[in-house]
């Protein structure tokens, strides 16, 4: 780690996340940990079985590059690839105990007319309204159901489907439920070992589905949630709590729940230092452009993080935090580096918090017009993770 830019990820707010959340949504047997995304950002070597030790008993990650990576990190858990992999690869699925998604007619008809020497385990995807991935006419899902039943060597072990919406005051989460029932209904679910609807946000805000027995436990695992927050304080805020009683009062929307019931603790925090600081007389610029002028006589601090790090060049304007004081971005962002007005207290390799205390994510998310996941899965794999347990490092992953 030659450089002072690294992310912490802590373990413990890690393995709380996982213990609190099957804990307490106790009434599931199968909890899918997803881990795609390089684990949202936060690196899956020192992540992924500690995971799997606090109670998550499946993986999902998305491409069979995932797949492999976490089959390396651990050789018996099992693993669900959410996304299709090519026919041509089924033999190393096989080999590796990789559970396949299948999502399309005309994709199950090349399985089935392949050959498969060993079992090949199989979940198949639902298109419940998103219209992405998925079976959306119920005539082609009974067909590939029946079909698929007959082959020996082909497991079908899980039937699922992935929301679009929240399901907050939302008509779109009710209909995109019954959806899912109608292009099932011919198929006896019973039949089936696993199915899996909920996502975090899903598991937290409703009830369990009695047909249910597995949960997709992504976001909420690292810490964060994705409801919005009301505040029906003031005469517009209590105007808004009307008209959204009165839409669910109108169209029928099922009951949500729309506070956390449990704690969830962000593992993830990113660092930076000073590695200059410059005096600016009124009028003089900082940065490509000269975007930013002083108004006045300012002090300025370099930093050597920019946007192949995951700062966005939206961020000029967020904050930043060093010594429990908040600073603003000024400038045009760079490929790696970037300014912060600063005052005389801030002194040469003073640590920059960049995503943590005083600087939470979703403040640094909306500040970018885009979401916690984006923040995260955009940090730089060049950036080195330290791993704390115990409040002690117990491991450095280097950049790649």
């Amino acid at each position: 780690m030659y450089r002072k830019t690294y992310v912490e990820v802590n373990i413990d707010n890690l393995k709380s996340n996982v213990k609190n959340i099957t804990n307490y949504y106790n009434n599931y047997k199968y909890y899918f940990g997803v881990v795609k995304g390089n684990c949202y950002g936060h690196g899956t070597t020192y992540v992924i079985n500690e995971l799997i030790e606090s109670g998550i008993n499946y993986l999902a990650v998305s491409s069979l590059e995932e797949a492999l990576e976490a089959r390396r990190i651990n050789k018996s858990i099992p693993i669900l690839c959410l996304e299709p992999i090519r026919i041509e690869y089924m033999e190393i699925c096989i080999k590796n105990n990789i559970t396949i998604t299948i999502h399309d007619y005309n994709y199950a008809k090349e399985l089935l007319q392949s050959k498969i020497d060993n079992k090949l385990k199989i979940h198949l995807k639902i298109d419940s309204g998103m219209n992405r991935l998925g079976f959306k006419l119920k005539s082609e899902l009974n067909e590939i159901y029946s079909e698929l039943k007959e082959k020996e060597n082909i497991e079908i072990e899980g039937i699922f489907s992935h929301f679009a919406t929240l399901g907050i005051n939302d008509k779109e989460w009710d209909n995109q439920l019954e959806k899912f029932k109608e292009i099932t209904n011919d198929i006896n679910l019973k039949e089936i070992p696993i199915v899996h609807l909920y996502k975090s946000a899903a598991f937290i805000n409703h009830p369990k589905i009695d047909f249910c027995n597995g949960i997709r436990i992504g976001i909420a695992m690292y810490g964060y949630y994705s409801n919005p927050v009301y505040n029906n304080s003031g005469l517009k805020n209590k105007l808004r709590a009307i008209k959204r009683a009165f839409y669910k009062r109108k169209n029928k929307v099922s009951e949500t729940n729309t506070k956390l019931p449990i704690e969830l603790k962000p593992a993830f925090k990113m660092y930076t230092e000073i590695i200059q600081i410059k005096k600016l007389e009124k009028s003089e610029f900082v940065g490509y452009g000269a975007i930013y002028r002083a108004k006045e006589n300012e002090i300025i601090g370099i930093m050597p993080v920019g946007y192949d790090d995951g700062i966005f060049r939206k961020s000029r304007g967020r904050y930043v935090a060093i010594n429990n004081k908040r600073y603003q971005l000024v400038g045009d962002i760079g490929m790696g580096m970037c300014s912060v007005k600063i005052d005389n207290t801030v002194k040469m390799y003073d640590k920059v918090t960049l995503i943590g205390d005083n600087i939470p994510i979703k403040e640094v998310a909306i500040h970018n017009e885009t979401s916690i996941y984006e923040i995260l899965c955009n940090i730089g794999k060049n950036i080195p993770r330290v791993y704390i347990k115990n409040n002690e490092v117990i491991a450095i992953e280097e950049g790649k």
